[in-house]
């Protein structure tokens, strides 16, 4: 049997759902086939995305790909953020203390509510007419 060449981690947020695969090399970041900057233009979702690799001080020793799919640019970037930090314990388990400390590794299962009948969404109602 060969040695993995590769770590793989699932992330999820809101209807995101990213599957990142961490292999040995310069730092790299590729989502959807495109470096990662063009994805997320934001400073801010660059940040969350770069957040368990920076603080794990891995950022240069693991090239990371990413198929992303669902939801919006914030929540991909927190289900990037989610499946690098499981890729990470995958690959070393000692890091598992840090990312679990920042959060990292919790899964945000906050979702958009259902619309509910006789209103106009979740919880806003027809306004209210008095005559």
């Amino acid at each position: 049997m060969e040695k993995q060449t590769f770590f793989s981690g699932t992330g999820r947020r809101k209807c995101a759902v990213a599957q990142v695969k961490l292999s040995a090399g310069t730092g790299a970041i590729i989502v959807n086939g495109a470096p990662f900057e063009k994805m997320f233009p934001s400073q801010e979702h660059q940040r969350v995305i770069k957040l368990p690799l920076v603080l794990t001080e891995m950022v240069d020793k693991f090239n990371v790909v990413i198929k992303v799919a669902g939801g919006g640019v914030s929540g991909q970037s927190g289900a990037i953020s989610h499946g690098i930090s499981r890729a990470l314990v995958e690959s070393d388990e000692k890091l598992k203390h840090t990312l679990r400390q920042n959060g990292l590794l919790t899964r945000d299962s906050r979702i958009k509510e259902r619309k509910k009948v006789g209103l106009k969404r979740a919880r806003k109602a027809p306004q209210y007419t008095k005559r």
